[in-house]
């Protein structure tokens, strides 16, 4: 299991879970594989593949229940079924009730099923997706890059570039494992972004949400291009209503990338649950901030967090943090 959970991590299959397989018969791996795409064989499906006939009598290690529908590929479930695997070993149900059943219907069938094997650590790879289900909303990622002083422009508006080719891979890394990127009107008047992670190995590009409450932009702008599926969201902007009717849409996670006012928003209201801050070796000593005001009025009112962790990339610094109080 703990070389499924491995498995696990790789690969963007957003909106979909992270999910690793490993087969095992006689004491030895004969076959492993991971969901590295939505659409794309699943991990039991990528693991059945690779081996073969050897999969009879095998034992199936998975971190996520195997599905039990017919989605974009068939049932999880039968394919084990059909390859004469004798036993079924899962990390985690599965959450989502249109794939759920899996374990139930193996078991029925008569192989073996045990669920709950390092459960914790397979949940932690695929945090994204159960909390979507848990929680009902996508699980929402803050990420702004900046200077030392925390400008992400000068006075003028140039922007272009405060952080190193290596901090913007990481950010479009990010597109593509939440699956989803918001912006403001204000970030795509300004910098007319594509919004698109442009990486190896993201097969599925991010759905783009755009806020743009009085219907001020053309419509011609790049982010409305055929790249990519883009949702226009006009009107009065409730941002609670907002994620849950993402999450409707079948959106599991969010990375709201800016402008000031829309991170400053999210956080204002606690909706963001992962800060990621790439920080530059520069000071510009003016120009707009990452971050708008959040209404507080003292020390002891300041939004707390925990730095997960610090880490170099190239001449940048990347900081990832959590709020103190995690209803998750």
């Amino acid at each position: 299991m703990k070389r499924a959970i491995v498995l696990s991590r790789r690969g963007y299959p957003a909106p979909n879970p992270h999910v690793g397989c490993v087969l095992v018969r006689a004491g030895e791996v004969v076959g492993e594989g991971f969901h590295a795409y939505a659409g794309g064989p699943h991990a039991e499906a990528a693991a059945l593949a690779q081996a073969g006939e050897h999969a009879r009598g095998a034992t199936a290690y998975v971190t996520l229940e195997p599905c039990a529908h017919f989605g974009r590929t068939p049932p999880c479930s039968r394919a084990l079924l059909a390859a004469g695997v004798e036993r079924v070993v899962v990390a985690c149900p599965d959450p989502n009730p249109e794939a759920a059943g899996g374990a139930r219907e193996i078991a029925e069938a008569g192989v073996k099923v045990e669920v709950g094997l390092l459960e914790r650590e397979a949940a932690q790879a695929n945090r994204q997706f159960l909390f979507a289900f848990a929680a009902g909303r996508p699980f929402v990622v803050a990420k702004a890059a900046c200077s030392l002083d925390g400008r992400i422009a000068l006075p003028t508006g140039e922007s272009k570039w405060i952080t190193s080719p290596g901090a913007r891979l990481q950010g479009r890394k990010l597109r593509a494992e939440c699956g989803a990127v918001l912006v403001g009107r204000r970030t795509v008047e300004l910098d007319d972004p594509l919004l698109t992670a442009r990486m190896r190995g993201a097969l599925n590009q991010p759905v783009r949400v755009v806020l743009d409450p009085h219907a001020r932009l053309k419509g011609s702008e790049r982010v409305f291009g055929p790249e990519a599926r883009t949702i226009r969201v006009t009107g009065a902007i409730d941002l609670p209503s907002l994620l849950r009717t993402l999450f409707a849409e079948g959106i599991r996670g969010l990375l709201v990338e800016g402008g000031a006012a829309t991170i400053g928003g999210f956080l204002a209201a606690g909706l963001v649950d992962r800060l990621e801050l790439f920080l530059a070796p520069k000071l510009l000593g003016a120009g707009p901030a990452w971050c708008s005001d959040l209404g507080v009025g003292s020390l002891a009112d300041a939004l707390s967090w925990n730095i997960v962790s610090t880490r170099r990339v190239g001449p940048d610094i990347w900081i990832s943090a959590e709020p103190v109080t995690v209803a998750h």
